[in-house]
């Protein structure tokens, strides 16, 4: 069967998006790739039909449980013999699983790469029949990346032992070091490089200075996103727990998610989360690499991410159907200084830490920027863009203003109190305010002591955090963010290095709603019949879920069930030609789909 027909009649959908159709020929046809696609890109379907085309078992090496599990729980669904193998199968299930592989009875199985590099299963890849190996999240063999696994690197041994199979690894997020230390490390030096696009144009990319930053982000989820599901992300395990308790005492049905809950804890959230509708979770990063939930509306920052690749795939954990989404992120100086911190407190060599201090830096950039957000996110990953007009600074363009004579002031502030002290107590200097640490000091005395007074308390942390971000002032972390001055500072000083800052405009309220999605159809408008059709298919595919065992989206995405309410299909060859309904769901949900549409069609009459 050719890749189209089986794109159409197993996945049911028209079409190949992209590169995608070209990867799936280069692989099925033994050759080697690395694939860079954006979340939501289809990166699946490059492996999952050469695996359908080519003899033997595709075998995906996978660090996600529960992409693994959802994975399978799609092709099942859709008639593709697929079985998972990793730490959540007892003895006896496992054991089933690795028979019906050697048997030939799978047509793609899921492996986590530590039972992968076992020798009992590399004597079980020997005696098997292998149609491709897929190594997603290929960014995890990158000591230089955010989610570094160390078992990836023994994936090597893939190439060694079976070169006439062609591999292909895949990820959504690797900048030009990244994707050297992949090919090197994978023995990719002759596999074909697929890059797309790193444009999501259907997310709103916002970033707001800080300013009691839950009631920021509890106006962001009430105006914006009420009853939407989203993931909103904390640095600590104590401030994910804080935050999911203060967002469900306010109304937000929020709960929480890091490493040190209880692991069935943890399972029965995730699960609420991937089942159900409406649910935020309050996370760490431990949560959301390789959800594949794709009607998540929005991803919200409270504190800033390590750098601009995991921004970028955490924030891409939204709108994987293509409808519009937000990624809002608060951000302030103490972010600044407390990443700075972990890095110089790490255990790494220089050589990583300068690495890491740079990538903070870019991500810096990008929140201080008063040019388009996603012209600036994607010059990251060598990509030119023209503005988006869909981020805030587009929507909401910021104001430029000649900042220099009050950078001169702050940064004299820093040089008069000796370069010992935090942007709190230079502010009170600058504005004059007489507390009793500045007497105890006798900072009231310096030249510097109310010269800021026409400024406010605000502005100069957002001018204290501009001359951090652009390298005039450094955050020392062995200091407790103790304020010094750079190499750069003495020309802003002498007044020969002009310093802008920008002062953020008002902003409307409007978000995902009014978004620019690409792509996917937009729900109707309630109270139309196509709303009461669209509410009607959620309830069904709710219950058929339930009774599967499967996540909601499993069944049917929501972008399916919208073309089906919007175009109501009288007989089984219009509900065919609906993208997302293929040949075996079709067979499986055809009669009852026809039937609820034709009920609930008659209904409104």
């Amino acid at each position: 069967m050719n890749p189209l027909a089986i794109l159409n009649e197993v996945f049911g959908y028209p079409r190949f998006r992209g590169n995608q159709g070209d990867i799936v020929d280069h692989v099925a046809a033994g050759g080697d790739a690395l694939v860079l696609m954006p979340t939501g890109g289809g990166k699946s379907l490059c492996y999952q039909i050469p695996a359908l085309m080519r003899p033997g078992c595709g075998v995906v090496v996978s660090p996600l449980i529960a992409l693994m599990a959802d994975q399978v729980a799609a092709l099942s669904e859709a008639g593709v013999r697929a079985a998972v193998l990793n730490s959540t199968l007892d003895a006896a299930a496992a054991l089933g699983v690795e028979r019906a592989f050697a048997g030939g009875e799978l047509d793609v199985l899921y492996v986590a790469p530590e039972r992968l590099v076992t020798p009992r299963f590399q004597a079980l890849l020997e005696r098997t029949q292998i149609a491709l190996f897929a190594i997603d999240e290929a960014h995890c063999v990158s000591q230089w990346g955010h989610d570094f696994r160390p078992e990836y690197i023994e994936l090597a041994v893939l190439h060694e032992r079976f070169p006439a199979v062609p591999r292909i690894a895949l990820t959504a997020t690797a900048d030009e070091l990244t994707r050297r230390e992949i090919i090197e490390r994978l023995s990719l030096a002759k596999a074909r490089v697929f890059i797309e696009s790193f444009d999501r144009p259907n997310i709103r990319y916002a970033i707001v200075e800080k300013d009691n930053a839950r009631e920021q982000l509890l106006r962001f989820l009430r105006q914006e996103h009420p009853g939407d599901c989203g993931i909103v992300y904390c640095l600590s395990r104590k401030k994910v727990e804080e935050t999911a308790a203060w967002l469900s005492s306010h109304g937000i049905p929020a709960l929480p998610y890091h490493a040190g809950l209880d692991a069935g804890i943890r399972a029965q959230h995730q699960r609420r989360f991937v089942d159900g509708e409406g649910i935020v979770m309050t996370a760490t990063i431990a949560f959301g690499m390789g959800i594949d939930k794709p009607d998540v509306r929005f991803v919200a920052h409270l504190d800033l991410p390590k750098s601009i690749e995991a921004y970028y795939q955490e924030t891409g954990r939204a709108g994987r159907d293509g409808a519009a989404a937000n990624a809002w992120m608060a951000y302030g100086l103490a972010d600044v200084v407390q990443q700075r911190r972990m890095i110089d407190e790490s255990d790494a060599d220089e050589e990583f830490k300068r690495i890491s201090r740079n990538k903070l830096d870019a991500l810096v950039g990008l929140a201080e920027t008063a040019e388009c957000r996603r012209v600036r996110l994607l010059a990251y990953f060598g990509e030119w863009a023209e503005p988006c007009g869909n981020c805030d600074n587009c929507l909401h363009p910021p104001t430029v203003v000649d900042a220099t004579e009050a950078a001169r002031k702050a940064l004299s502030a820093v040089y008069r109190t000796g370069q010992r002290f935090g942007a709190g107590h230079l502010i009170d200097i600058l504005r004059g305010q007489s507390t009793e640490r500045v007497r105890q000091l006798g900072h009231d005395e310096l030249k510097t002591f109310g010269i800021g007074v026409d400024m406010s308390d605000r502005q100069w942390r957002a001018l204290f955090r501009h001359l951090v971000a652009s390298g005039h002032l450094t955050a020392e972390a062995e200091a407790f963010g103790a304020l010094r001055l750079t190499a750069s500072a003495r020309a802003v000083l002498k007044g020969d290095l002009p310093v802008a800052l920008r002062e953020a405009a008002a902003r409307a309220s409007g978000g995902a709603k009014r978004g620019r999605a690409t792509g996917s159809p937009a729900a109707p408008p309630g109270g139309t019949p196509a709303a009461t059709m669209l509410d009607a298919l959620r309830a069904w595919r709710r219950d058929t879920a339930q009774a599967h065992g499967v996540p909601a989206y499993v069944i049917f995405h929501d972008a399916t069930l919208m073309e089906i309410a919007s175009r109501a299909p009288e007989d089984l060859d219009a509900l065919a030609g609906i993208s997302g309904v293929g040949a075996k769901k079709l067979e499986r949900y055809g009669a009852e789909l026809l039937a609820l549409v034709q009920t609930t069609a008659a209904s409104y009459r």
